[in-house]
């Protein structure tokens, strides 16, 4: 566990209920999408000052393009040879074991509080922030943030680097022979929704300050998560 105990203390006297308002960032840009990520700009105006000021980037474009061009760079983001992808567990394990053995654990989770995942996986990080909204196991939370949420954020941040962006944009040129948009180019505004989420989640649960070798040995260990791997999923 990596939280001291007055921070945890001071976590398991949290309403955690907001993460259903930010679960809805991570859906597809639906007709109501605006009015919902305008209730999360103002929840991070009034609580997460600094988490606003990055969300701001993302919220202007979003306000400014029309519904095919939000639907358009949501699924050059996260469907069409994807910058990154938003199922926690394949983003933390690839296509390790371990990640099997993790989407079973989610998928336990998600049914003893009756979540319908809908035609997303229990472990796509809109169905988990669900989750945490409205669970109550207080160390399967923090685990579960510290150790899985936390650092999937923290690489899906990291395939934004343009580097990589751009080779993907050539990839989506060669195969569909489109012009992509110029935003993509220059900078995809979902990074800044994460960067936002990702600020959200240090000032929830504040970490104890670990290296980058140490976080990503923490997440691959064999024997670490015990509570994810070591206990039966089955009811």
């Amino acid at each position: 566990m990596d939280l001291k105990k007055d921070q945890l203390e001071d976590y398991n006297m949290k309403d955690l209920k907001h993460y259903q308002q930010l679960s809805e960032l991570f859906k597809y840009p639906d007709s109501g999408f605006l009015e919902k990520m305008d209730r999360c700009e103002q929840l991070m105006k009034e609580h997460y000052s600094n988490a606003a000021s990055e969300f701001s980037v993302f919220s202007s474009y979003m306000k400014n393009a029309t519904i095919d061009e939000r639907e358009e760079i949501y699924t050059k983001t996260f469907d069409v040879q994807p910058i990154c992808y938003l199922d926690l567990g394949y983003v933390i394990f690839g296509e390790d074991y371990k990640r099997g053995a993790f989407l079973l654990h989610m998928q336990t989770e998600q049914k003893k509080l009756n979540n319908d995942c809908g035609s997303d996986l229990p472990d796509n990080i809109a169905n988990v922030f669900t989750l945490i909204s409205k669970s109550n196991d207080t160390d399967f939370i923090s685990e579960l943030v510290s150790d899985i949420i936390i650092p999937a954020v923290k690489k899906i941040i990291a395939e934004f680097e343009s580097a990589r962006i751009e080779l993907k944009l050539q990839v989506l040129k060669k195969l569909h022979k489109a012009v992509i948009q110029e935003n993509l180019n220059q900078g995809n505004v979902y990074k800044n929704c994460f960067n936002a989420i990702l600020l959200i989640l240090q000032s929830d649960f504040p970490e104890q300050k670990k290296s980058e070798d140490q976080e990503r040995n923490a997440v691959l260990e064999s024997d670490h998560h015990h509570s994810f791997f070591k206990k039966s999923t089955i009811n």
